[in-house]
């Protein structure tokens, strides 16, 4: 017998939930074959076979929890070169006995229908919501990574076809007294006005995490705001030469990753990390950008991004957005990161606290430009205004620290061709 385990899980991560079984006890199994998915807070782990054989033994059902060398099945190698059980039933039609026949005709038939099941590989989400509007996974096209078939596959094959609602009313016969009777006793709708749903284990980590970001630190913030003239009228006049010459879009988020290394350069206590009575400086920047993902909240960072251009950052941020939207992060993607970044302005957000994303010691929130009025030069005018936070542990960052790094930032966000000198 070979036992296959729960392989490590990346940086920080000791236990996944059983997503999804790929095989069933009594499966052959060929060298690479995917067994079993896990789904940890950060990314779904696919586990393979490393050897061939049947596989013998499922130790847990999907949705246990399981930790890092955990049991998760055996494969059985000397079996390898027997017919599995899928050819004894191909077998069993064959007797030319009358009387039997039918029998195994019989048996086979559910057969395909399992094994189109098997096939056919989906998110825990994207099965529920196929169960609930009645859509057949094996009609889906999958997007996701190997073919997987996400929850916006299921609602986009659901918005295909015809609403079978509309047909529904037809089937029963009508009777048009009892409605006008019925109608106006009855202020409360006939369905249940609550539902409940179990969390995930991504989002129960994340609550977790969150959590332990909240009890674990000294959580602080201090705000600022940043005149958004000057760059807004550099990225215009950049931005469409950029992307003919570059292919890359010109956003705002690489103008404030360019700016937050310069400010941890000048502050390094904002970059660095507590390790029990030792605090850790990091010389060097793996910006994380806190992205919103189906999934639900994910930080991939940038590595090395104090190192890179804007340009390179312009691309690196393109790449990881892309790849958390259709669920193909990397757990390299999601580990190391040294500060993060997160961007409320783009849902409307006009000012926030945002949570550190443990173990780091600062996040940088922004937020909504918005035309307000402010005084210049002794004059009220109208100016392109963003609110910006900074959210630290005050363990490390003293009040002072966090409040000039914050201006620092404001500073070369107000003057970005100051960026070219550092």
């Amino acid at each position: 017998m070979t036992a296959i385990k729960v392989p490590p899980l990346g940086e920080s991560i000791v236990e996944a939930t059983v997503s999804r079984w790929l095989k069933n006890e009594g499966d052959a199994i060929a060298v690479g074959d995917m067994l079993v998915e896990l789904e940890t807070d950060k990314i779904t782990v696919e586990v393979p076979a490393m050897t061939a054989g049947v596989l013998t033994k499922r130790a847990h059902a999907e949705g246990d929890v399981v930790k890092v060398d955990d049991l998760l099945a055996e494969i059985d190698e000397s079996a390898a070169g027997r017919p599995a059980a899928a050819p004894a039933a191909a077998a069993m039609p064959a007797p030319t006995a009358p009387t039997p026949a039918p029998q195994a005709a019989k048996q086979p038939a559910p057969a395909p229908v399992s094994s189109n099941a098997a096939e056919v590989r989906a998110s825990p989400a994207a099965q529920r919501v196929a169960a609930e509007r009645g859509i057949d996974l094996a009609s889906v096209a999958g997007t996701g990574r190997g073919g997987v078939v996400s929850k916006p596959d299921v609602i986009e094959r659901a918005a295909e076809q015809p609403r079978p609602e509309i047909a529904r009313p037809v089937q029963p016969p009508p009777a048009p007294p009892a409605p006008l009777a019925s109608v106006q006793p009855s202020p409360a709708p006939s369905g249940n006005r609550e539902t409940r749903e179990r969390m995930t284990t991504r989002r129960k980590r994340i609550a977790e995490h969150l959590l332990e970001s909240q009890h674990a630190t000294a959580h602080l913030t201090t705000f600022n705001e940043i005149d958004m003239s000057a760059v807004i009228a550099v990225r215009e006049r950049l931005k469409e030469r950029v992307e003919k010459e570059y292919g890359v879009k010109l956003s705002f988020m690489p103008f404030f990753v360019k700016a937050a290394c310069l400010a941890l350069k000048a502050y390094p206590v904002v970059n660095a990390q507590i390790d029990g009575d030792s605090i850790v400086y990091k010389h060097y920047v793996n910006m994380g950008i806190a992205v919103a993902s189906e999934a639900g909240l994910v930080v991939p960072n940038i590595k090395d991004a104090d190192r890179k251009g804007m340009l390179d950052v312009s691309r690196d941020i393109t790449s990881i957005a892309k790849r958390a939207r259709d669920g193909k992060l990397t757990m390299d993607d999601l580990t190391g990161g040294t500060f993060t970044i997160t961007n409320g302005g783009v849902f409307g957000s006009l000012i926030s606290t945002p949570i550190l994303n443990y173990p780091q010691v600062g996040i940088l929130g922004l937020h909504k430009t918005q035309d307000r009025p402010v005084a210049v030069n002794g004059q009220v005018v109208i100016r392109p205004m963003m609110y910006i936070a900074l959210s630290y542990d005050h363990r490390v960052i003293d009040g002072q620290q966090a409040v000039l790094f914050l201006i620092r930032v404001k500073q070369l966000m107000e003057d970005p061709a100051s960026m070219l000198i550092d």
